[in-house]
């Protein structure tokens, strides 16, 4: 048994924000107590964390981790220690691998491989079409059967309107969660930046917000129509936020991600042409920044997602219009929330609910929560820690991130998954 002592407690579902003793025997939380409910020594190894605060272990809805077919950006051992280093004891990676994940092959493979080679748990999402082309659907039973925690075409809409309908009612039979790109394609095609002044100053195409807004208008009706369960991905517009809102008033199966980046940085980022900052949805403005931060408060945005996209230097070292789009976000999840959350108490639990609870409940698995008899995969935090990101401190294989040089208040000092440590300040374990 290993007691993780000292620390302060923070579960959103129980609401507890308490210093405890947390017991891990066999993978599981075996107790919770107080220090001084038990003697300081006993048959348990005692890890002293006093000063630090211990969260459920923060769980990714949307990330890529580059394997199968793209192992020169990320693999699923290199993508799992950064994730660790994050303080991510779960990541869901999406299908927009070579080979697609279209078929259970492909599903059980990624299973087996992050099995062998995984710090972290992993759960991948199958597409809802055949080849991401948007033409003809996967075969939702046996993708789900052979592991597949949910189902989405990322990174490129489902323009059909048939065929997206198809999908919900198809999902429907299994309660499967279809996670969304929402873009026209037709609006947004060939812009490479947020549309507006910014745009207009740099003689840039833009992608207009109203391109991920009809999409997401699309689908909310869709949804209301069909009853199917649906989860936005990468919101990044004021508009967007409005229509969500509207649609959980009435009742309608929708829930919401964000992405650090969107909560931080604004399409002036990409100013000098700065394709580290290139993404899609691309940034946007800073009126749309305060309202996914007021969603967040009002519970419009269920969970906030890295959408962690490595990509190798050639294709961000070029022309802005022809980078690729995307930026590593594992290991700067946390404190960046932490710092657009500003905060104290209250936010903290907001914190955790953002990355550990709404996940855990919108993929029903065992994890989102301390308490007794759950799953032991913890994150051990110094919220005060201040520090400058560094290229460096990247365990990824790729290094495009915006934030580099940037500085930064909180850090992950210890990461647990079923009761081992698998990240412990700022060395992995996978032995």
């Amino acid at each position: 048994m290993i007691v993780f002592r000292g620390g302060t407690v923070v579960d959103y579902e129980s609401d507890t924000l308490d210093i405890l003793d947390v017991f891990v025997e066999k993978g599981k939380i075996a107790k919770l107590a107080r220090n001084d409910q038990f003697p300081a020594e006993g048959d348990f190894e005692i890890i002293d964390i006093t000063g630090l605060h211990v969260m459920p272990g923060f769980i990714d809805l949307h990330s890529h981790l580059r394997e199968p077919g793209y192992e020169w950006k990320e693999d699923i051992e290199s993508g799992t220690k950064a994730a660790a280093a994050g303080g991510f004891t779960s990541v869901v990676c999406m299908a927009n691998t070579d080979p697609v994940n279209d078929n259970p092959e492909i599903t059980r493979y990624i299973i087996e491989k992050a099995r062998k080679k995984g710090l972290v748990k992993v759960f991948p999402v199958a597409s809802i079409t055949h080849k991401l082309e948007g033409k003809e659907l996967t075969d939702f039973g046996e993708l789900l059967e052979s592991g597949a925690i949910a189902l989405s075409d990322d990174g490129k809409p489902v323009m059909n309107s048939l065929i997206m309908m198809r999908a919900m009612d198809y999902s429907k039979m299994f309660d499967a969660l279809l996670i969304l790109h929402e873009e026209d394609a037709g609006l947004s095609e060939g812009g490479c930046m947020n549309e507006g002044d910014t745009s207009a100053v740099m003689g840039l195409t833009g992608v207009p917000a109203v391109s991920e807004e009809i999409m997401i208008s699309r689908d909310i009706l869709l949804a209301e129509y069909t009853g199917a369960r649906i989860h936005i991905a990468h919101l990044s517009t004021k508009r967007g936020i409005d229509l969500i809102r509207d649609a959980k008033k009435r009742g309608i199966r929708v829930t919401a991600e964000t992405a650090p980046h969107y909560l931080t940085l604004t399409e002036r980022e990409v100013l000098g042409y700065n394709t580290k900052a290139k993404m899609n949805p691309p940034l946007r403005k800073e009126d749309d920044r305060k309202a996914l931060l007021e969603a967040i408060q009002d519970g419009t945005i269920d969970c906030v997602a890295t959408d962690h996209a490595p990509h190798e230097e050639l294709v961000k070292s070029c022309e802005f219009e022809e980078a690729a789009n995307g930026i590593i976000g594992f290991q700067t999840a946390f404190p960046l929330l932490l710092e657009a959350l500003e905060g104290g108490s209250d936010n903290i639990k907001t914190l955790v609910k953002l990355l550990s609870y709404k996940p855990a409940l919108l993929l029903n698995i065992d994890a989102g929560s301390i308490q007794e008899k759950k799953s032991a995969d913890l994150a051990i935090v110094d919220v005060n820690a201040r520090y400058t990101f560094t290229e460096d401190m990247i365990l990824s294989k790729s290094k495009n991130s915006p934030f580099i040089g940037w500085k930064m208040r909180g850090k992950v000092k210890m990461t647990v998954v079923n009761g081992k440590i698998v990240y412990r300040d700022n060395q992995v374990n996978d032995s």
